[in-house]
């Protein structure tokens, strides 16, 4: 783990880039105290020693079947699966037997991914592990002031451009969303959690790879009356915050593999491309 100072930073936009939605304005000054994050997400790896200690069963698994993006599907699984007819998102479909072990359904394996982040993990099966771990999902104010890693309005962690040098700095869609990945990244899904070069506090990946959980529940309207000390999100609600963005993300469609880029999802949702990393006060 990392220790992220606190202090007083700018949270949230005023840019015209972002989704009105999402409520990621206005910018507005908080206060956190110190306390330590993840270098990077929680990996395959270290989420099976947790089911080994545990004998710990994700939602996925109890519930039989997950999200998994199309494109990485075989013909025969596509065949099967049935898709959702969501606006927006007709390239996730629902497969039987999809879990954190066999990510993209049965026959998919992690045999080679136990550095790459854990995925197919609920906010529930999140924040079981942390538990266990000793420690706790970080809050969205604390995501947001690590990602920035001391830089301030800055939409990467590490400045303005997103591609600093003509290099990739992060792991996103490349090419046209969703027909076709020129992985010019590197990357067709998942890269290993220790890729890319960290912020200046550290840390891997707080952007792009995989979504990340938070402990706040999500409210577009909760900038605006947050407090400026320790904000920890709203009481109820029916989302909980993702932040970051994923390897599915692209300028075209999504635009969220920023700092200040905010989403939410049902605490019983596990996808693809969703993981998370842990928190502890300081």
């Amino acid at each position: 783990m990392k220790l992220i100072p606190g202090g007083e930073f700018l949270m949230g936009t005023d840019g015209d880039y972002g989704f009105p939605a999402d409520g990621e304005g206005p910018a507005h000054a908080v206060e956190l105290a110190p306390f330590h994050l993840d270098a990077t997400c929680v990996t395959n790896g270290q989420f099976n020693d947790f089911v080994n200690a545990t004998h710990y069963r994700t939602e996925a698994e109890r519930f039989g079947w997950s999200f998994v993006f199309f494109g990485h599907l075989t013909p025969a699984q596509r065949a099967k699966s049935v898709r959702v007819r969501v606006a927006g998102s007709e390239w996730w479909c629902r497969v039987e037997g999809a879990t954190w072990r066999h990510p993209e359904g049965p026959g998919s394996t992690i045999k080679k991914r136990w550095a790459h982040p854990v995925v197919q993990v609920s906010w529930r099966d999140a924040s079981a592990y942390a538990a266990w771990a000793g420690k706790r999902l970080p809050t969205e104010a604390e995501w947001e002031c690590a990602a920035r890693g001391g830089l301030a309005q800055k939409k990467f962690p590490w400045g303005d451009d997103l591609e600093p040098g003509g290099r990739h700095a992060m792991n996103v869609w490349q090419g046209v969303f969703p027909s076709r990945n020129t992985e010019a990244d590197g990357h067709s899904g998942t890269a290993p959690a220790q890729s890319y070069k960290p912020n200046a506090y550290g840390l891997y990946q707080m952007t792009g790879n995989v979504w990340e959980w938070c402990a706040d529940w999500f409210d577009a309207g909760y900038y605006r009356v947050s407090p400026r000390a320790n904000p920890a999100g709203p009481a109820t609600g029916d989302r909980r915050v993702m932040r970051g963005g994923s390897y599915l993300c692209h300028a075209s469609y999504c635009n969220r593999y920023r700092t200040d880029a905010r989403s939410g999802n049902s605490p019983d949702s596990a996808t693809t491309n969703l993981g998370f990393r842990c928190a502890r006060s300081a």
